[in-house]
């Protein structure tokens, strides 16, 4: 891995962290897809303005975000027949973006950032959309359990989201497309209380987004 890439894959996770940690847990999903937007104008002003132009671009992605109205249902379709059987949840938000939800029994072991061989799958076929739909970038958002101290949790919802979206990057993706940020415990969407909610908040989320309709973009 270069650092030129890691370069880049830093400023998309500042510019969605910052935008989506301003999410309640009821708007989430909008706040996710607009910090997609804003990740991926902060890489281009980063790569085409050095570091200055990671703010201005930052602001005009933030503005632009993903389009309304974009069909999910044949990548909806792949994606989950590819995850079949991993627990992995495919679903359509109302801000228009298309959410897998990959539960952290098949992706990373306790402790670890390191995907495991059962994230494959789904990670393949989510790379292979995106390699076929030019038009789609993600943000992944890393997610723990409230066991351990909130900060060591933060790093590694981090440190998985980072390791996500570098594993779809090195897999032919343009980094510029991607975006990764940590939550850490401070979303749950189970109770924390039980072994199965727990169990529940640990997971990575990728969110795709439309940027154009199909074919619009080469």
């Amino acid at each position: 891995m270069n650092t030129k890439f890691f370069t880049r894959l830093s400023v998309f996770a500042v510019a969605g962290a910052l935008v989506a940690g301003c999410a309640s847990q009821q708007g989430t999903n909008t706040a996710v897809g607009t910090g997609v937007g804003a990740a991926t104008g902060a890489g281009i002003g980063a790569i085409f303005g050095g570091g200055k132009g990671a703010a201005i671009g930052a602001a005009t992605g933030a503005a632009v975000g993903g389009i309304t109205g974009y069909n999910w249902q044949s990548i909806k379709n792949k994606i989950s027949g590819d995850s079949k059987g991993t627990g992995t949840q495919v679903t359509e938000q109302q801000d228009g973006s298309l959410k897998v939800n990959i539960p952290n029994s098949i992706s990373f072991d306790t402790n670890s950032y390191a995907i495991k061989p059962s994230f494959d799958p789904v990670l393949n076929s989510v790379t292979q959309t995106m390699q076929q739909h030019p038009e789609l970038v993600a943000s992944v958002v890393g997610h723990t359990d409230n066991t351990g101290q909130p900060a060591y949790n933060q790093t590694l919802s981090q440190n998985r989201a980072q390791s996500v979206a570098s594993y779809v990057a090195t897999h032919g993706v343009p980094a510029q497309r991607l975006s990764a940020s940590g939550m850490g415990q401070n979303q749950p969407i189970a109770d924390n209380s039980t072994e199965a909610g727990r169990a529940q908040n640990r997971r990575v989320e990728i969110y795709l987004r439309a940027t154009a309709q199909p074919g619009q973009v080469q």
